[in-house]
């Protein structure tokens, strides 16, 4: 789970162009939007497209997996819970 969690940071990292931040200073249970990361629903859509690009998860109803986007743990759940890939 701690391998999927760094991969998962990088993923994020890469794919936002968050060129000042390194996995290290993302904390597991710190929330992605909001106050922590400060992602955004833009981002939220990227997110998306790494689970389907890297994981094979399909993402039907964004709003149901809103639970699952609060931090690198709850993705990290997530994503062991249904990925294909």
């Amino acid at each position: 789970m701690e391998q999927l969690k760094e991969q998962l940071k990088q993923q994020i990292i890469d794919a936002l162009s968050l060129e000042d931040i390194t996995p290290a200073d993302i904390e597991d249970d710190a929330p992605l939007f909001g106050e922590g990361l400060g992602l955004d629903s833009i981002d939220a859509l990227e997110i998306i497209l790494i689970l389907e690009r890297n994981y094979g998860i399909k993402v039907e109803k964004p709003a149901d997996a809103k639970e699952s986007f609060k931090s690198i743990n709850t993705l990290a759940e997530f994503i062991a819970k249904n990925r294909t890939k």
